[in-house]
């Protein structure tokens, strides 16, 4: 072991070694790194090499998220939003803004318990990749003095306590409006907006189903909360099929909650929907009311032929489309299988002009 790592604890350096193996597939450069390094804590160790260029270039030769069309900085918006001040807590994992989120809600992406700071997610991290976190963030910088935003879909909160929090940090005050289908996914949302310091004040919560008017869903029960993350509301079933699906017990009436209402009387900044294959119907419905009321707009697309449809609709329109990747689709059996939803960031320039940042 060379002069400089005799006086370094040994399990850490072999973690130095183990970490520069595995994430960049060679041994340190020197023992001075090894020794810079092994002065933090491992979490430390894989932040550090993981927010590297060296890194990003190695995974950048085999990731998907990279692949992605924008006509603004994505990288660098990430970047700005990076908190250096951090410290772990036991109780969550803590992403690279701040964010803390309970591993109980997603116990099948994070397998370790509490107590890990999380790298800055370029090209991706366990739930979102670089167009969507570029997207919600560049509504954050697009927002005046107080940031308002609503997520539809909203399941634990992601993108209300991601742009909340990132608002926060940077002087803005917040107000965070969700809308979710499943009773255990808005007590997660609650829960989650509560450990980030949100007072209840700057938080609504709906149990409902957005949508372009009022009326009833059905919407499918889960025996716990997390089990999954894509269940589909019904429309439109007649008396019959809602008494069916009713008395199997794995449906509930929810209300329809008219997105008018959702988003009440003043200027969004940001709307994000991410309503398992509706996009594209409800932003075709409500046209008119997003161009007058929403700034900015992250959709999650669930195929092929809805990102063409929002695509014609919002250009038609004159929304600007600022990035965009297309979902991720596997040929494997008769008909293509998405196996990463799409996103669409885009900009209403009737509210945001092109003119300004």
């Amino acid at each position: 072991m060379a002069s400089a790592e005799i006086d370094l604890d040994p399990t850490i350096v072999a973690f130095v070694h183990t970490a520069y193996d595995v994430l960049l597939g060679r041994e340190p450069e020197s023992a001075d790194i090894v020794a810079t390094h092994a002065s933090g804590t491992p979490t430390e160790v894989v932040r550090a090499i993981g927010a590297s260029n060296e890194f990003h270039d190695r995974i950048g030769r085999t990731s998907p998220f990279y692949h992605y069309n924008a006509r603004i900085e994505a990288e660098a918006i990430i970047q700005r939003h990076a908190r250096t001040d951090l410290q772990s807590d036991p109780r969550y994992r803590t992403n690279f803004l701040g964010v803390r989120v309970d591993p109980k809600i997603l116990p099948s992406q994070m397998t370790e318990r509490g107590g890990i700071i999380e790298p800055v997610p370029i090209p991706a991290n366990w739930h979102a990749d670089i167009a969507e976190w570029a997207a919600a963030l560049r509504a954050v910088e697009l927002s005046a003095d107080v940031f308002t935003m609503v997520e539809l879909g909203c399941g634990w909160g992601c993108w209300m306590n991601n742009t909340g929090v990132a608002a926060r940090t940077s002087g803005r005050g917040v107000q965070l409006i969700g809308v979710e289908g499943d009773a255990g996914h808005i007590a997660f949302a609650r829960e989650t907006c509560a450990a980030n310091g949100f007072a209840p004040e700057d938080v609504s919560l709906h149990h409902g189903i957005a949508a372009a008017r009022t009326g009833v869903a059905l919407f499918g029960r889960q025996d716990r909360a997390g089990e999954s993350w894509g269940l589909e509301p019904v429309f439109g079933a007649d008396a019959v099929e809602q008494e069916r699906l009713l008395a199997t017990g794995r449906y509930e009436a929810l209300p329809m909650i008219a997105l008018a209402d959702v988003i009440g009387s003043g200027i969004l900044d940001l709307l994000h929907i991410d309503i398992q294959g509706g996009e594209a119907d409800l932003v075709r419905d409500c046209l008119p009311l997003l161009t007058q009321r929403v700034a900015y707009l992250v959709i999650g697309t669930h195929s092929r032929s809805i990102e063409g449809r929002l695509f014609a609709d919002l250009l038609e329109a004159g929304w600007c489309l600022e990035i965009e990747r297309p979902a991720i689709l596997a040929l494997t059996g008769v008909e293509p299988e998405i196996r990463v939803d799409g996103l669409q960031g885009w900009r209403n320039p009737h509210l945001r002009p092109l003119t300004t940042a």
